[in-house]
């Protein structure tokens, strides 16, 4: 594709090597520089208490809790579902065990709304039963 036009590249051309000066010159007016500035430049201050902030870094609000624990609840539940699949398949693996052990070590902590923590204690109830029938066989 072959660009024409006064955007177009031209081939050879030089440019004038001169400079060409203005006339007018610019200046600045000199009350600007007479006008003192008043204000004094002082450090940024560092906070009173850097132990107080780490604190508040430290404390997780109720969406952060309720977010970590449906995720542990959905975990588990697939957890379960791998478990269903690999009895129904006749193919129960140690691993799937193991990672049930692990979700039900999970659902232990409580997200701090009642309705959320009364399915996950639900939902590890029906780990434990599984582990226990696992046990068994």
């Amino acid at each position: 594709m072959r660009i024409s036009g006064p955007n177009g590249t031209a081939l050879g051309s030089r440019t004038s090597t001169t400079r060409r000066t203005s006339s007018s010159s610019f200046s600045v007016p000199d009350e600007a520089a007479s006008v003192s500035d008043s204000r004094t430049i002082s450090a940024p201050m560092a906070p009173a208490n850097i132990d107080a902030l780490l604190a508040l870094q430290g404390i997780d609000d109720l969406t952060e809790k309720r977010r970590r624990s449906v995720q542990r609840g959905r975990g588990a539940l697939d957890v379960l579902d791998d478990l269903k699949l690999g009895l129904l398949s006749g193919n129960l693996e140690a691993s799937t065990v193991s990672r049930l052990r692990d979700a039900a070590a999970d659902l232990k902590s409580l997200s701090g709304d009642p309705a959320l923590d009364a399915v996950l204690c639900e939902i590890e109830l029906r780990v434990e039963v599984e582990l226990a029938k696992a046990g068994q066989a």
